[in-house]
């Protein structure tokens, strides 16, 4: 449609530019995430991240298997268990996975921490240690949640490709996160990337939600993205007595 032709054909142009976005895709789906460069990157911010793995043992099980990959393998819960902080827990815990495009999380996720994370530390939110999961589903972030003792799960995945969008991140929320729950129990800010919406957008509109669910003690389809109503500023700003200054 709109792409013009050449007799019954496509123009070359737009069939080469299809059979590229094709191939990106393609490419982003078999991508294997590079964890040790991933890792570097976290410690660099002061992270120090647990890596584990999801019951898919490795990438064709996983594409073949969604089920596997919404759940951890026995030695990634026993690992998740044994740090688990002792007492209160924690407000939030942001759990990687690589997802359907490894390159997303690859290119978009120590970006987007340094837009989020300063607002959360001057909110003073008690972040739990960051989780890595190879061949993740965005369900396996409750498991990893729910071992770690957060009340909150904000899970960075790569999203499906699009012919146009290879690398695109995803960010879900889910209030009280435990094994079972399913997509209707969840907030999402998708195509987070460079050429979509931006660190700082995605990063205000996550700490928005975030704030809300642990105000009105839900998520999902229930709480609704009323980010744009309120100035990026005022999410960044706590010393001057926005939203995130009550005490819940």
């Amino acid at each position: 449609i709109a792409l013009g032709r050449a007799g019954t054909s496509l123009p070359t142009k737009p069939h080469l530019d299809f059979q590229l976005a094709h191939a990106r895709a393609r490419n982003a789906v078999h991508h294997e995430l590079d964890v040790p460069t991933l890792e570097t990157a976290l410690r660099q911010r002061n992270f120090e991240p647990i890596v584990v793995h999801s019951a898919a043992e490795n990438r064709p099980v996983y594409l073949q298997r969604p089920d596997k990959g919404r759940r951890l393998d026995a030695a990634s819960r026993e690992l998740i268990a044994d740090r688990a902080k002792d007492g209160a827990g924690y407000d939030v815990a942001f759990v990687i996975g690589d997802g359907l495009s490894a390159l997303a999380i690859e290119e978009n996720v120590p970006a987007f921490l340094d837009a989020v994370t300063p607002s959360l530390k001057a909110a003073k939110w008690r972040i739990a240690p960051l989780v890595i999961v190879r061949q993740a589903r965005v369900a396996v972030g409750d498991e990893v949640a729910e071992l770690l003792g957060a009340n909150m799960v904000v899970m960075l995945i790569g999203e499906r490709p699009g012919l146009s969008s290879p690398d695109s991140l995803g960010v879900y929320l889910t209030l009280h996160p435990r094994v079972g729950l399913t997509d209707e129990a969840r907030n999402c800010i998708s195509n987070v990337r460079r050429e979509g919406m931006t660190y700082e957008q995605a990063a205000h509109k996550l700490v928005y939600l975030m704030t809300e669910a642990r105000k009105r003690g839900m998520s999902g389809v229930m709480l609704k993205d009323e980010s744009e109503t309120l100035a990026p500023a005022a999410v960044a700003g706590p010393a001057r007595g926005t939203f995130l200054t009550s005490d819940d």
